[in-house]
């Protein structure tokens, strides 16, 4: 993937808008960080991944995902943009764009969306 391949799944979602954090791009819901570009290694902050979740991930598929000791002990994995697929993303994205968004913008979302 690409950042600009990042931006088009990201921005899918509603309300969303390209941004900054830290100085790099992200793409963020009215202000708050959904995910970001790590530039120094090519990879993406992905936020919200519970701790067990993350072990499983980098156990399973090391050549994606990754942890460096500043984000050990936080809700968080790192996924290599180079070994990443669009598909893959989206539900990482989605379930951070939920966390996020207000809950009138989720229950727009689904209900267009046909979820209940």
């Amino acid at each position: 993937m690409t950042w600009e391949d990042v931006l088009a799944v990201g921005l899918a979602l509603p309300e969303m808008e390209a941004s900054t954090s830290y100085g790099t791009p992200a793409p963020k819901l009215r202000g708050k960080l959904v995910t970001r570009l790590r530039p120094e290694d090519d990879s993406l902050v992905l936020l919200g991944v519970p701790p067990d979740e993350r072990d499983m991930l980098r156990a399973a598929d090391p050549a994606t995902f990754h942890v460096t000791p500043h984000y050990e002990g936080h809700a968080i994995v790192l996924a290599r943009l180079a070994a990443l697929e669009p598909e893959r993303l989206r539900p990482f994205l989605l379930r951070r764009w939920r966390a996020v968004a207000p809950k009138r913008l989720v229950a727009r979302f689904e209900a267009a969306q046909g979820q209940a």
